[in-house]
């Protein structure tokens, strides 16, 4: 029994001392600031794209009830991001009925608009992401 604990003490004392193992240095890329540059120009230019495709789009789908800086059927967009939240815009476009049937907010405005629904425009989520960016320029 005590030669079996000398062993595991010398056994443990060598595995405490022993030779250190190094840690492997992980590579490690640092971009360049000519990368960094370009990164944000790419983003720039989709933001731009996404800016594009939703004028086409509100000039399609949107402009028989809403104008930009001025009431019509439906609440101008300039400033909508002071009234509403972007995930309430969002929601009110994609789901409008829903909206429509749940949301305080929503029924409010009907009431206001004289209860002229808006209707559903069967935008994709990409659609209405393209439409939102366009909002934050008006």
């Amino acid at each position: 029994m005590k030669k079996s604990l000398a062993l595991l003490f010398v056994l443990a004392l060598v595995t405490a001392c022993g030779p250190k193992k190094e840690k492997k240095k992980s590579f490690e890329y640092k971009r360049t600031t000519t990368e960094k540059k370009a990164e944000k120009k790419e983003v720039e230019k989709a933001a731009v794209n996404l800016e594009n495709q939703g004028a086409g789009i509100f000039k399609q789908k949107c402009t028989a009830c809403h104008m930009t800086d001025r009431k019509l059927i439906g609440p101008a967009m300039k400033g909508i991001y002071d009234r509403r939240s972007p995930a309430w815009v969002m929601n009110m476009i994609l789901n409008p009925t829903e909206m429509l049937a749940k949301d305080e907010t929503a029924i409010a405005l009907l009431k206001e608009y004289n209860n002229v629904m808006m209707l559903n425009q069967n935008l994709s989520q990409e659609e209405t992401r393209a439409l939102a960016e366009y909002f934050r320029t008006l």
